[in-house]
């Protein structure tokens, strides 16, 4: 019953539980999978390298990272023992890795809606799935530049640590907690243009507070704490003790974080449900 109501009135209350979610995200599965392979593809349209593009970006970013910080600053990871200049730069790009991602969605989401007017008039589009088809074109792209990480790996050091099969199990909290995200971002989007603006500041900052160019232990210890709250700190620390240091990740933060990021999910979710009635007046 409720979905005939949905259909026929735009601002009738829509479902705002995880459980809603989830059982939206099953039923419109193939639309955003297709939407997904859309996206990703549209980016590369009409360029004569399509998508190889999205294979080449990372290996130059990858190169002009090594030169500029190696070379030019000479900077060092401390890691004790012989530091190659490949290490540091294969260091520095999971950190850019785990940033790109966060800030991909985050920096999208504000325009989300604004960029699918036609979408808000059909009462039947299932606006939700909009983040989700954002993460699945970012997390696309977050898979190319892994593997062109763990080849140069590869390419440098001969082999690969077994703690690799837990990346996506690190990656997964932060997917949590930028969805979540995005679901407030995208309705702030519409009813605050300024939000667009605003957020790519936030995300550039959120990468120079966060150890992507520098150790944490670069950091003065009683600094340390406040790094810590940022949401990509212990991301990125987790990501390179599984991917470069070839330790387990540390499972009690990672549970915590977790826990928090699907409480922010199903908040940012419920706002989104909560206000999408007025996106139709709005636009």
């Amino acid at each position: 019953m409720t979905h005939t109501s949905t259909v026929i009135n735009p601002h009738a209350a829509q479902p705002t539980s995880l459980v809603a979610l989830g059982r939206s995200l099953w039923h419109n599965r193939q639309l955003i999978v297709q939407m997904t392979k859309r996206e990703v593809v549209g980016r590369y349209k009409g360029s004569v390298m399509g998508l190889a593009w999205s294979f080449f970006n990372p290996v130059f970013m990858l190169t002009v990272y090594t030169f500029v910080f190696s070379v030019i600053f000479k900077s060092r990871w401390g890691v004790g023992g012989e530091e190659s200049k490949t290490q540091f730069a294969v260091v520095l790009f999971v950190g850019m890795i785990v940033h790109s991602l966060f800030a991909e969605v985050l920096n999208r989401a504000p325009g989300l809606i604004l960029s699918n007017v036609n979408y808000v008039k059909k009462v039947i589009f299932p606006l939700e799935t909009l983040p989700i088809i954002a993460m699945g074109a970012a997390l696309f792209h977050t898979f190319i530049s892994l593997g062109v990480l763990l080849m140069a790996f590869i390419i440098f050091n001969g082999y690969l640590h077994w703690t690799v099969l837990f990346t996506p199990l690190v990656f997964l909290p932060l997917v949590i907690l930028t969805l979540g995200l995005a679901w407030v971002l995208a309705s702030l989007g519409v009813f605050l243009r300024d939000v667009g603006q605003t957020i790519g500041i936030i995300t550039t900052v959120t990468m120079f507070l966060a150890p992507v160019f520098y150790p944490i232990t670069a950091i003065p210890e009683g600094l340390r704490p406040w790094l810590m709250l940022n949401p990509l700190t212990f991301i990125i620390e987790q990501a390179r003790e599984v991917l470069i240091w070839g330790h387990l990740p540390n499972w009690m933060g990672l549970a915590i974080y977790t826990l928090v990021a699907t409480v922010v999910a199903g908040a940012g979710y419920a706002w989104f449900q909560k206000t999408r009635k007025g996106f139709a007046d709005v636009l």
